[in-house]
């Protein structure tokens, strides 16, 4: 339907543009239709009388009457809409015609996968996510970013864009030294509840501890690689190794993949984080008190100023620079690369780093925007379990890991349930009620759409039927009130995958997904699809081959399959 869309679109613009110019007014204001919030109003709304009433000066009703004669004489509405309506101050209500929404099969059957896709724009986005420190397997967090993540690229790649995924491991800093102390006890037989086992939580030191059972995993695969306990170094290599595989792992189980995998490390080893200072340095956005290095992040709305490096206690005379700075490094790196627009997916326990990376970047002078980069902020999950809260893992020792959640459930329902929401909304995943296969089950729900469809595909192929000849039928039999629906529903997909895809929204999609799925099951209860009569049998096939292609792509942008039996 979208070339149906484009014509009477056209034809709007056009009817504004001359009630303008033959007003002696310059043309200035844009077509559109909006969505009647009542579904008997109509499928689309005109409300431009009411936003040219006044610069006309004429009673809006009144300008709607003649908008919609002025409408109705175009060839346009004459062939794709029943006669207009005029409702309320001024709307002006649109019924499409039958055949109107019959062409949305057609364009989904020769579509195919390709339904709602933009051409390329050439723009080219990246998109940072998971970004988990090689501390620890992957939490339910970590889960709910890779799959907005994921699904936001996906997302963009319909618009036309050319989407970079990018992993940041955090491989530098405290929380490595971290690993290597815990993993040094585990190595020498101390272990959590020893008395040797730091638990002071008064002492910072006692926090510098991993306690779950993957850190004795690491120690005993590290003794057997024959190498020294006391090279602290040896352990750093060997368990950051280690656990980027584990990472690896979790990822190939939710079937994420990168593009590529930076090291903060290489921003050190590279020069990059020193680079970036001697630029804020020069630019004169810095100053030296109370023996550390601030930036002046206030001069770009920063709420105050903010410590770059400080002096490290640990070793006089040497200092070490804050968790910001080398992340203004990083994005430089990124600009540098050629990446104009980046999204950055991360907890909202960062939301205090985006003023001031924001300001470091300005105040480097490289040419980046105001703004740059753009956020997508997210709550952690909790996690319900036989009507219980489950707040440990046996693997991670202090939270839910992403692998538990998969081996409860399934990475279907995990990918469903965790983009179900809006990203900083809170969330409890209900294992009970994601492995139930039932209408409650929302993944299960939109999947047996799916599957019931292919069984009625399957049963007109075993009769000698065509799948592929659907594309060539009479649509003309899809008259009844349930097919109407039915069609404009899926007329709507690439509208919304637009909208989702700038509102950095994937839960749209879900909720989309829910409604047609929903709208199928009603059209498949109001009428029987393999009837005699054939030409409303190959009619009615088509329509539900198009809405199983639909919820096959969606469920695609979500990362879930699509299963042909359930």
């Amino acid at each position: 339907m979208l070339r149906v869309q484009s014509e009477l679109l056209s034809a709007l613009q056009s009817t504004l543009d001359k009630l303008l110019t033959e007003a002696g007014l310059e043309a200035n204001i844009q077509a559109q239709f909006e969505s009647p919030k009542v579904a008997a109003h109509g499928d689309l709304a005109i409300t431009s009388a009411m936003q040219l009433s006044k610069t006309l000066k004429q009673n809006p009703r009144a300008l709607g009457e003649t908008m919609k004669a002025a409408l109705e004489a175009t060839p346009a509405f004459a062939k794709w809409a029943e006669p207009l309506e005029i409702a309320g101050p001024g709307f002006i209500n649109v019924r499409l015609k039958p055949a109107a929404k019959q062409t949305t099969v057609t364009d989904i059957l020769q579509s195919q996968a390709a339904y709602g896709l933009q051409a390329s724009t050439g723009e080219r986005l990246l998109v940072e996510f998971v970004s988990a420190n090689p501390t620890g397997p992957l939490h339910v967090g970590h889960g709910r970013q890779a799959a907005l993540g994921d699904a936001i690229c996906n997302l963009f790649a319909t618009q036309g864009i050319s989407v970079y995924r990018e992993f940041y491991y955090n491989d530098a800093g405290v929380q490595i030294q971290t690993l290597v102390n815990s993993v040094q006890l585990r190595a020498i037989g101390v272990k959590p509840g020893d008395p040797l086992w730091p638990t002071d939580p008064a002492d910072p030191a006692s926090k510098a501890f991993y306690n779950g059972e993957y850190i004795a995993d690491i120690a005993r695969d590290y003794l057997a690689s024959g190498k020294s306990v006391d090279d602290t170094e040896a352990i750093r290599t060997f368990a950051v190794a280690y656990l980027r595989h584990e990472q690896d792992l979790d990822l190939a189980a939710f079937s994420v993949k990168f593009d590529n995998f930076y090291l903060e490390s290489s921003l050190y080893t590279s020069g990059r984080v020193d680079a970036a200072v001697a630029k804020l340095i020069a630019a004169g956005k810095t100053y030296e008190q109370d023996g550390a290095l601030w930036l002046k992040s206030t001069d770009y709305g920063d709420d105050k100023d903010r410590v770059m490096r400080k002096s490290n206690p640990e070793t006089p005379g040497a200092s070490i620079y804050t968790y910001f700075v080398p992340d203004v490094a990083y994005h430089i790196a990124k600009w540098e690369r050629g990446f104009t627009r980046v999204i950055n997916i991360q907890g909202t326990d960062h939301h205090g780093t985006i003023a001031r990376v924001r300001a470091g970047l300005q105040a480097a002078g490289v040419g980046i925007p105001a703004g740059y980069p753009d956020y997508v902020l997210h709550t952690m999950v909790r996690v319900m379990k036989d009507g219980e809260e489950v707040k440990i893992s046996k693997r991670a020792g202090s939270y839910v890991t992403l692998r538990d959640l998969i081996e409860w459930t399934s990475a279907d329902a995990v990918r469903f349930f965790l983009l179900s929401r809006k990203p900083d909304t809170e969330y409890t995943f209900d294992v009970d009620l994601a492995v139930k296969k039932n209408n409650d089950n929302p993944v299960f729900y939109v999947q047996y759409a799916h599957a019931r469809i292919c069984s009625i595909l399957r049963t007109f192929e075993e009769g000698g039927g065509q799948v592929v000849s659907l594309t060539r039928v009479d649509l003309s039999p899809l008259t009844s009130p349930a097919a109407q629906s039915l069609m404009l529903i899926l007329a709507k997909y690439p509208a919304m995958l637009t909208e989702a895809a700038k509102g950095f929204a994937p839960h749209d999609v879900t909720f989309y997904l829910r409604d047609l799925a929903s709208s199928y099951h009603s059209y498949y209860d109001a009428e029987r699809i393999l009837v005699d009569d054939v030409p409303t049998k190959l009619a009615r096939l088509a329509l539900v081959a198009a809405t199983a292609q639909v919820l096959k792509n969606g469920l695609a942008i979500l990362g879930v399959s699509a299963p042909d039996k359930m």
